[in-house]
């Protein structure tokens, strides 16, 4: 059980580091991520090195019994190389050249930025591959997380590269983007741009495209890296960390290529559901890799300094959050940073040791955390927990966000995290996996809300899930075009509509919020009358009988809910995106039809409980003491228990036997 943080050694002089390594000790650190940002002073000038100090900080580090998990330093280039290589800089839609003075100042795809950062890598994995007190590989650093996209010279030729190896021909290229609308035949690979600044609507198929390449381009960074470490001999765990949904790299894509996932995350103590959409982070992460245990590589133990506003997590809610990701499949827990910055843009982002010192709050809090995971025996990696998954993919996330379509105000992250809520205020244990990962012999409940892209891969996997005897939520939204974000011969809900008996003859877009027209779409059903928002749409039954109608509007009486026998199974097709309570009174109805059991019954909606093996961890978020009946070993306390008492921030970690 890993504890610990970013330790930036070369922001402090050096007779700072060995108090650090002691104040490390009292606080239960098992493991630093080093030299995250450290290129400036590893490289200071192209073709010389300086690793003297780096040296020192590593052995000091490993006398102290600290653990580093080495990073290799790319994600922000030093000065010498903008002055040197303009042409690395990164280009926004608009053409604006993007400097130097922040962070991730490069265009992934640039080859002289691919080949001085392969240098420094080298340099690195062959210095300290073998060190003992390296223990993991931590590439670069958040990619792409404040560079969505690059238009630079470089892209442009990259994606003309990586147009022409996925198509192969133009008129493949052609066939593919529907050139022939608005005259945007190619003649040439050569004519292919990426979809910068524009008179009016881009290509569908070329944005998705685009969307591709980048993950793509960023991918290959992490590859080239990898490859570079594993060159020089490394046994060790290789990684970069990722932020949850995030929206230009497809993590389930990437997640293979990780020895071991890593998150960051930071919930906003403003929010009162923010520990919700939290676990959802948690275990869409848990989800990439089954049976693997993930860490928590990021988390701030106060106050951030990026929001408008940053408000410090409540006493004692940091730990709540910690045990959190334990509770859902994590072997550690990490920060930004160790030690409070003093200078720089973060300086007001807290940190393990504040700038205000041990007798803080923080401080005590970090120390005592410390403690209690030290305590903690091993614990089980949890691999098949839940009985019910939601689908999110991230090819379809970026083609149902693009704009022209009958609803421009679909969030799809906002639907699938409403209907997660809903999951969770009921206690249950919640897989997130692409369509492809969905069958019967794991799940018995899957919902796929707004799967607007679906590939054949994926039709073909929910229809067998249905057949076999699962039970499925789709809708609205659903099976509308393929992987070029084209239609597909024969209307909408081609290849799932025998498994929901159902076909969709309009969407019924909604209007805004105070916007003049229909705004809402209520319907009434076996779970009551609940409100639909942004859709209402026209479904033709085709064998599907309705549950819940919609009861005013244009669709008045006309079905909003249905249901179809299928194989051994149920597709049930929702035609509209329910509002929060709506969401939350269906999932209670369709994990009842499902035969879906919470992991404890009978728990008030602000006590989380989570299900990892057999330990189930349950945390009080709410404000007053609630006891929770939970038989078992109390794995913090040592003792056995027939129930714990949870304070506020509360919680417990019991090994039911």
């Amino acid at each position: 059980m890993h504890y610990g943080g970013d330790y930036n050694p070369e922001q402090w002089p050096e007779e700072v580091w060995a108090e650090d390594v002691a104040r490390m000790r009292e606080a239960g650190v098992t493991m630093v991520s080093l030299g995250i940002f450290a290129w400036s002073r590893l490289q200071p000038a192209e073709g010389e090195f300086d690793f003297a100090w780096l040296d020192r900080v590593i052995d000091l580090l490993h006398e102290g019994g600290i653990a580093v998990d080495l990073a290799t330093a790319t994600a922000s280039p030093p000065p010498w190389m903008h002055e040197a290589y303009p042409e690395i800089l990164p280009v926004t839609a608009d053409g604006v050249t993007l400097g130097p003075g922040s962070r991730q100042h490069y265009a992934p795809s640039s080859p002289i930025y691919r080949r001085l950062a392969s240098e420094l890598v080298t340099a690195l994995a062959e210095r300290y591959v073998n060190h003992p007190g390296v223990v993991m590989w931590h590439v670069n650093n958040e990619y792409g997380c404040h560079l969505h996209e690059d238009h630079s010279p470089a892209a442009q030729e990259a994606f003309r590269a990586w147009v022409e190896a996925r198509y192969g021909t133009v008129e493949a290229l052609n066939e593919a983007w529907g050139t022939a609308f608005w005259s945007q035949r190619y003649t040439a690979f050569s004519q292919v741009r990426t979809p910068a600044a524009a008179p009016y609507s881009h290509n569908p198929g070329q944005l998705l495209d685009f969307k591709r390449f980048t993950s793509d381009m960023l991918l290959e960074c992490y590859l080239m890296e990898k490859e570079i470490i594993l060159a020089a001999g490394a046994t060790q765990p290789i990684t970069t960390n990722f932020m949850g949904p995030f929206k230009p790299a497809n993590y389930p894509q990437w997640a293979e290529h990780m020895d071991v996932v890593t998150d960051d995350a930071y919930p906003d103590p403003d929010e009162p559901e923010s520990f919700r959409d939290a676990a959802f982070q948690r275990d869409l992460i848990r989800s990439m890799k089954p049976g693997v245990p993930w860490l928590l590589m990021e988390q701030v133990t106060g106050a951030l300094n990026w929001r408008p506003t940053n408000a410090p997590k409540a006493p004692g809610q940091m730990a709540a959050l910690s045990m959190q990701c334990i509770g859902r499949g994590a072997d550690g827990v990490l920060f930004f940073q160790w030690r409070q910055s003093r200078a720089g843009a973060e300086k007001f982002h807290a940190a393990m040791l504040p700038h205000a010192g041990t007798g803080t709050r923080i401080w005590r809090e970090v120390t005592a955390l410390g403690a209690e995971l030290a305590a903690l025996p091993p614990l089980p990696a949890g691999t098949a927990d839940a009985r019910v998954a939601l689908v999110m993919d991230w090819e379809s996330w970026w083609a149902v966000e693009s704009p022209d379509h009958p609803s421009n105000m679909l969030d799809y992250v906002a639907v699938l995290q409403r209907w997660y809520r809903a999951l969770h205020r009921r206690h249950v244990m919640v897989d997130i996996v692409p369509p492809e990962r969905v069958t019967v012999s794991d799940y018995s409940l899957v919902l796929a809300p707004a799967l607007y892209l679906l590939r054949p891969e994926g039709a073909a996997a929910l229809d067998a899930f249905v057949a076999d005897g699962g039970h499925l939520l789709a809708g609205p939204f659903t099976d509308v075009v393929d992987e070029r974000d084209a239609f597909l011969d024969g209307g909408f809900l081609t290849r799932l509509g025998a498994a929901l008996g159902v076909s969709i003859d309009d969407f019924g877009a909604l209007a805004r919020p105070g916007a003049a027209g229909q705004g809402e779409a209520p319907l009434d059903g076996p779970f009551g009358t609940v409100t639909g928002t942004l859709l209402a749409e026209e479904v033709v039954l085709r064998g599907a009988a309705p549950v819940a109608t919609f009861v005013t509007g244009r669709r008045d009486g006309d079905a909003a809910l249905t249901e179809h026998a299928y194989g051994s199974g149920v597709g049930w097709y929702l035609a509209t995106v329910p509002d929060e309570a709506g969401a939350d009174a269906i999932a209670g109805w369709a994990l009842e039809r499902a035969g879906v059991a919470p992991v404890l019954a009978g728990l008030p909606a602000t006590v989380e409980a989570a299900q990892r093996g057999n330990v189930v961890t349950v945390i009080n978020h709410g404000d007053s003491d609630v006891t929770v009946a939970l038989a078992g070993r109390d794995l913090l306390a040592g003792v056995q228990v027939t129930t714990v008492t949870l304070a506020p921030y509360g919680y417990a970690l019991v090994e039911r036997l």
